[in-house]
């Protein structure tokens, strides 16, 4: 095992905000496995690089030596998270929320080690709380403390509702932090009050208050906005190989080195060129994803793709033209059938138009037109997507 001050080092690294940090050295200097929580609501089935942050610091955790505790919140899901949200979030169905759990547990240990990882579900001892237990758990925090959420004190402020149960969620986040008795609580720089109350709530309980660790929220591939699917800059960790490397390798350079920081907790090599430590970074989240094996072949396939621009030599998604034979039909199927994505009639007459569609390295600038559509050709829709006819 690393010293205290080495595994402080390496826990702080790529963190946001951390609250006790002497405190978290003290913890380490005792040489016994500290308890990191991290609490997840499986309000959705699947998780993108933006999850996967935090979930990488726990897996530190693990690394050194200490025990993951995972809480999946299937009492916490029926609430819904008010964190950052302008309305109440609209209720889950229990059923919806268990195979979202499983689902979600499956990804996860993509990254973290089954082996050493506690996983509970906050259902086991909220649902066993009578009412008077809810009441005296209420008793312990004030209206005071609840409404000093910013989102909170803006809803009000724009005579928008607030309601009950949603001041409810902080406190029910902090009661599972008393109960598994965390030593840290992980979670992104949008969780520090609520993993406040957690702190405060194991202080009313005379124990150990658990050290605060915020992690940064991960920018979408654009490099301004959040990661999120709804935005369409996410990379899926169940995505396909190919589909995730060329994803990365959109990144611009200085995004390069925050995702290699915060997803491989590594810092980029200055003495390698910027197009090489993008590949290296692609390849690794490939591999940690998937295999090395398959890793490879999405780098050879990309590099054959936009290095060489070999289209006969890469595997591309096969195609059949359906009943339209027109570019502008054929290409709108393209998108559809192949990558799972709606193009309107504009957009891809803008894209025929500008010289982005290509058969066999030709443009085709006539959305009407009907080329004698053959297979083995490979038609480009963009950029970054192809597809070759069957």
């Amino acid at each position: 095992m690393k010293s205290p001050a080495d595994q402080l080092s390496v826990l702080l690294r790529g963190t946001a905000r951390v609250l006790g940090e002497s405190e978290l050295l003290k913890k380490l200097e005792r040489g016994t496995p500290l308890r990191a929580k991290l609490g997840v609501d499986p309000t959705s089935p699947d998780l993108h690089l933006g999850h996967s942050v935090v979930l990488e610091k726990l897996r530190q955790f693990q690394e050194l030596g200490h025990q993951a505790v995972l809480i999946i919140g299937d009492f916490t899901a029926q609430i819904g998270d008010p964190t950052g949200r302008s309305k109440t979030r609209p209720p889950l169905s229990r059923d919806e929320i268990l195979a979202n759990a499983q689902t979600y547990t499956e990804q996860a240990f993509r990254i973290l080690d089954r082996e050493r990882t506690e996983v509970v579900f906050n259902g086991d001892w909220f649902n066993k709380m009578t009412f008077s237990e809810v009441i005296q758990l209420n008793a312990r925090v004030t209206m005071q403390q609840m409404l000093q959420r910013e989102d909170f004190k803006n809803r009000i402020a724009n005579d928008q509702e607030v309601r009950l149960h949603e001041i409810q969620y902080p406190i029910v986040q902090g009661w599972d932090s008393v109960v598994v008795r965390a030593d840290v609580e992980l979670g992104g720089t949008d969780q520090l009050f609520n993993i406040l109350v957690g702190r405060d709530l194991q202080k009313t309980e005379g124990m150990e208050p658990q050290v605060v660790m915020c992690l940064p929220i991960l920018e979408g591939l654009d490099g301004v906005q959040k990661m999120s699917k709804s935005l369409h800059n996410y990379v899926g960790i169940t995505e396909a190989p190919g589909e995730m490397f060329g994803k990365l390798m959109s990144v611009s350079d200085e995004l390069m080195a925050r995702y290699s920081v915060l997803l491989l907790g590594r810092e980029i090599d200055s003495a390698v060129h910027p197009m090489e430590s993008k590949k290296q970074l692609a390849a690794a989240l490939v591999t940690r994803y998937h295999s090395a094996q398959e890793a490879a072949a999405a780098r050879e396939n990309w590099e054959a793709m936009f290095s060489r621009k070999d289209l006969d030599a890469v595997e591309l998604p096969e195609f059949s033209i359906g009943t339209r034979r027109d570019l502008a039909g054929v290409v709108a199927e393209a998108y559809e059938r192949a990558f799972s994505e709606s193009k309107s009639g504009s957009d891809v007459r803008r894209l025929i138009q500008q010289g982005s569609v290509q058969l066999d390295g030709e443009k085709l600038t006539d959305p009407k037109a009907e080329p004698a559509w053959t297979a083995g050709q490979v038609l480009k829709l963009d950029k970054k997507r192809s597809v070759r006819i069957a």
